[in-house]
């Protein structure tokens, strides 16, 4: 227990020379709005994700096979927009001086889905619920694009075990790299945070949407992308060892 809250504590307040520098928490932050902005595309854009493509890709095989409740058409422009969200962080990463400078690239990805999300927001401000047909795929291509900026940015920016969108791995890795299973070790209070952030992110999410307050989910994810973007305005200055030796890869 006393590693794991060790572990906890330097990923919430991390060692500003360290390997990742001020990173960690601030891809916990992303994590919670992928949490939000999740619980909103599944419970008010019906059974569709924008963020856990895995899940789409699962949806569309239900969908194919004539299951209820389940959008082919939505499920499949989620992954287009997804794939144009991740194109469009790729090149953020290799086409512009940002890769070569883990606070630039990570500025340069937040104004561009924080812009995404605010967009979506907007849409849901203006229209009214239930979310239907052109404001339906309307949504999911905003967020859909912006969630996908946001992984292609955080798997070359490669802070372990804080992928703001999978948790798969994150979860097998708290089993099977534990010493009880003869591991070195399984990280598990950084892990266990990543879980927690995403799980703190759809709880909220879903308790808004649930109580009839489905514009909430995507404010607060506004206001976290907003703080955490003025947060990288400054790191992306300078040349500290942290920004550099991990962009891109």
């Amino acid at each position: 227990m006393a590693t794991l809250l060790r572990e906890a504590r330097a990923t919430l307040v991390p060692d500003p020379a360290g390997r990742d520098g001020p990173l960690p928490p601030l891809m916990l932050v992303l994590t919670v709005v992928t949490g939000l902005v999740d619980a909103v595309s599944y419970l008010e854009l019906g059974r569709v994700f924008v963020a856990n493509m895995t899940g789409n890709v699962v949806f569309t095989g239900f969908a194919l096979a004539g299951a209820p409740g389940f959008s082919l058409a939505a499920s499949l422009v989620a992954l287009a927009a997804f794939v144009v969200g991740a194109f469009t962080g790729g090149a953020i990463v290799h086409r512009t001086r940002a890769a070569e400078h883990r606070g630039r690239l990570l500025l340069y990805a937040l104004l561009t889905e924080t812009v995404c999300v605010a967009a979506a927001l907007v849409v849901i401000l203006v229209s009214g619920s239930p979310y239907t047909g052109g404001v339906r795929f309307t949504l999911v291509v905003l967020l859909g694009l912006g969630l996908g900026v946001q992984n292609a940015a955080a798997r070359a920016i490669s802070v372990p075990d804080l992928k703001t969108t999978v948790l798969t791995l994150t979860i097998t890795g708290i089993a099977a790299d534990s010493r009880a299973a003869g591991g070195a070790g399984s990280r598990a209070g950084r892990r266990a945070l990543s879980v927690a952030a995403m799980l703190l992110g759809a709880l909220g999410g879903a308790l808004a949407v649930l109580n009839g307050h489905p514009r909430l989910p995507l404010m607060l994810a506004v206001v976290l992308l907003v703080a955490v973007t003025l947060t990288a305005v400054p790191m992306a200055r300078g040349g500290r060892a942290w920004t550099t030796g991990h962009a891109g890869r």
